[in-house]
């Protein structure tokens, strides 16, 4: 079970910290993603940390604002958002699976999806 956290209401150039965490498995044996799906708009990959290697993916729309990063003692995945924008709004959702390279930024590769956790961004 993942369980995502962190969401709220911020102002534009802001920062949040989404953390996604997991019972019943092991975080550092899966990679992870973090998805985001706003009204009317697809579910659309966000940032992916590769259980292989560590290595790290972003959507282009997030480069230099947003950082993954995995705390394997506390089994927590972790989505630093910072200068965030008002089209960053939308609910936040972490998914865990087995998953190639080619296929991180993909929804349906992973297996196991938290609840989501809502991120406003706005004045």
């Amino acid at each position: 079970q993942l369980q995502a956290s962190g969401g709220g209401l911020v102002q534009p150039g802001g920062s949040l910290r989404l953390s996604c965490a997991a019972s019943g498995f092991t975080l550092d044996y899966h990679s992870i993603g973090w998805f985001r799906q706003a009204p009317g708009r697809e579910r659309e990959g966000v940032a992916c940390i590769s259980s292989t290697d560590g290595s790290t993916y972003y959507d282009d729309s997030v480069k230099g604002r947003f950082t993954i990063s995995r705390d394997v003692a506390h089994n927590t995945v972790y989505l630093q958002m910072n200068s965030l924008k008002p089209e960053d709004t939308a609910v936040y959702y972490c998914a865990a699976g087995t998953v190639i390279q080619s296929s991180r930024a993909i929804a349906s590769a992973y297996a196991y999806w938290g609840q989501g956790t809502l991120v406003t961004v706005s004045s």
